[in-house]
């Protein structure tokens, strides 16, 4: 206590005290009300005002919590909303992939009344290496694809060729790949032109394929289509195959052979048609 009243500080608390007493007891005695009626209203006015903050803060706490309930239950629906759109928008876009789908095999069939069944397949996967072209279809023996059966795009183009097949799923040699070989023609305003289609391991990897056995006398442009001929009865007949790229002389230069690009962009189709029964050319 001396320390306090040494200070000039613990001076003025005293003094403050002092003050807030005297003013204590005039409101007391000389405000007209019952002295311990005022006391009591004195002791407990600033427990009242914090009650009345609590209770506000409590009030506005569960306003902003009530919003950010609100709020939250918004954004849920709408959310919910917008998965439901989503979904709508995927089974349309499903509805209209279908539709595409089968009107391009009922163009097929219309411009291919030989090629009398069909089963549409989706590319699940695709392989291009020093040693193979190949595709894996979607479907197999469950849907009755089988080796040897052509695989075309929908504008007709030949894509490859079966080559082995499981319960749901088969394997396709593109044209480019190098176990490729049939029959193919090339069509000129003079006439056919009979040769040999066969995969080869360099322009397999430029996605190209050959046509050899060209007779000596043939006269082939950049340009020209080259079809199936379906000679032998394994392959369908007329299955457009690409276009002739270039002319070359094979190394012993007692051959020629044509450099063939395909039509069927075998890099991107993604929907295919495995023709699983044709008429058969004599």
């Amino acid at each position: 206590m001396k320390k306090l009243f040494n200070s000039s500080g613990g001076l003025v608390l005293l003094i403050a005290l002092l003050l807030a007493a005297i003013t204590l007891a005039v409101s007391l005695f000389f405000s007209g009300a019952d002295p311990l009626a005022n006391l009591w209203g004195v002791v407990t006015t600033p427990f009242r005002s914090a009650g009345a903050a609590v209770s506000g803060w409590a009030e506005r706490a569960f306003a902003d919590r009530y919003r950010e309930e609100v709020l939250q239950e918004e954004v849920e629906r709408l959310r919910q909303e917008l998965s439901d759109a989503e979904e709508k928008v995927r089974e349309a876009e499903d509805a209209i992939a279908e539709n595409e789908r089968l009107r391009e095999l009922l163009d097929l069939r219309q411009k291919r009344r030989d090629l009398s069944d069909f089963e549409s397949v989706t590319v699940t996967a695709r392989t291009l290496s020093n040693w193979a072209s190949t595709l894996t279809v979607s479907k197999g023996s469950n849907y009755g694809l089988a080796e040897k059966q052509c695989v075309i795009d929908a504008y007709g183009n030949l894509v490859g060729v079966v080559s082995e097949v499981g319960y749901n799923w088969a394997t396709v040699l593109t044209v480019a790949d190098t176990d490729i070989d049939m029959g193919g023609k090339v069509s000129r305003p003079g006439g056919q032109i009979a040769a040999v289609l066969e995969g080869d391991f360099t322009l397999m990897a430029q996605g190209r394929l050959k046509l050899s056995f060209l007779p000596e006398d043939a006269q082939l442009s950049a340009g020209d289509l080259v079809l199936t001929s379906g000679r032998g009865g394994v392959y369908p007949p007329d299955l457009v195959v690409g276009t002739v790229e270039s002319v070359h002389s094979d190394a012993s230069n007692m051959t020629r052979y044509a450099v063939v690009a395909p039509k069927a962009d075998l890099d991107a189709v993604s929907q295919v048609f495995v023709i699983k029964s044709f008429d058969i050319v004599e």
